[in-house]
């Protein structure tokens, strides 16, 4: 057997502490939260310090390894088969992704068609202590609960998103024909309507007429379209790397898969959203609701 160096097309990669330091860090940041919400290992609610060091060490861990992921690029380590195998990891992370908001429409979906029934089994209608309870879960959404207008704010933030969608086309497009100009004015667009989205979402919930833990109809919104909006902060901070690395001059028209992922996963965003709006806003306010539970 020959001695040497074997020549592959294949990325071993070099050991890394970063997946170690990562686990270390949502664990931490959950902890906080838990210990934020509730308080935790004798600390008071509210105490936000151990929150935000779990914060802290996940936006390390983020510079820490796409840098070098980056530098891999670099040197030459991306090589077309290691390129293949980079994109099937993004679309089995965005199909996984798929499959988590298919659970939080599921349980939408659940309380709407079946909240009478379980009303029923969990609360007994000839006991008068629970016949308020009772009434209250009878149609969907429930009683005294104010859903909000669909073509107004909601409808201007859908406009929002899918205008995103075309400006990272562009920037994506522009690109590829080694339009670095307009690849970062695209983008720039792209971040700035990403930012509008999340503002206005934020004023969407100060005037919601519903809480969290007041109604299923609240917790199923808020959990539905609360974890979209996160999603919408990462797709953004995912598109602020690739404007900084743009205009640092990193990316070409044929090597920029970290440019092409982030029009992947801003696309899905935008596809979630539409489904959000459709069968969370649209549908209990014009076929279920009318606008206030009854």
């Amino acid at each position: 057997m020959a001695h040497g160096e074997v020549k592959h097309d294949y990325h071993l990669v070099n050991p890394s502490p970063w997946p170690l330091i990562g686990s270390v860090a949502v664990m931490t940041t959950a902890l906080g939260a838990v210990n934020f919400m509730k308080g935790l290992f004798g600390m008071e609610k509210g105490t936000w310090w151990l929150l935000a060091l779990g914060f802290a060490m996940i936006i390390w861990v983020m510079i820490g390894w796409w840098r070098e992921v980056i530098k891999e690029g670099r040197i030459g380590d991306h090589t077309p088969v290691v390129s293949i195998g980079l994109r099937y990891g993004m679309i089995l992370f965005i199909a996984s992704e798929v499959m988590f908001f298919v659970g939080w429409f599921w349980s939408f979906f659940e309380f709407a068609i079946y909240h009478t029934a379980r009303a029923g089994a969990h609360w007994d209608a000839a006991n008068p202590l629970y016949a308020d309870a009772l009434s209250r879960f009878k149609h969907w959404p429930p009683a005294g609960v104010e859903t909000f207008d669909p073509f107004h704010l909601p409808l201007i933030n859908t406009l929002v998103l899918l205008l995103s969608g075309t400006t990272v086309t562009w920037a994506h497009h522009a690109l590829q024909h080694n339009d670095r100009n307009g690849a970062k004015i695209g983008l720039v667009f792209t971040i700035l309507l990403g930012m509008l989205f999340t503002s206005l979402q934020a004023f969407e919930y100060s005037h919601a007429q519903f809480t969290y833990d007041g109604t299923l109809y609240g917790s199923a919104f808020f959990m539905a379209t609360g974890f979209h909006g996160a999603h919408v902060v990462i797709g953004t901070i995912f598109l602020i790397v690739c404007l900084v690395r743009l205009m640092m001059g990193g990316m070409t028209p044929t090597k920029h898969l970290g440019f092409e992922f982030a029009a992947w996963y801003w696309h899905f965003v935008d596809v979630v959203w539409l489904f959000l709006f459709a069968f969370v806003y649209v549908t209990p306010y014009l076929v279920l609701g009318g606008g206030e539970g009854h």
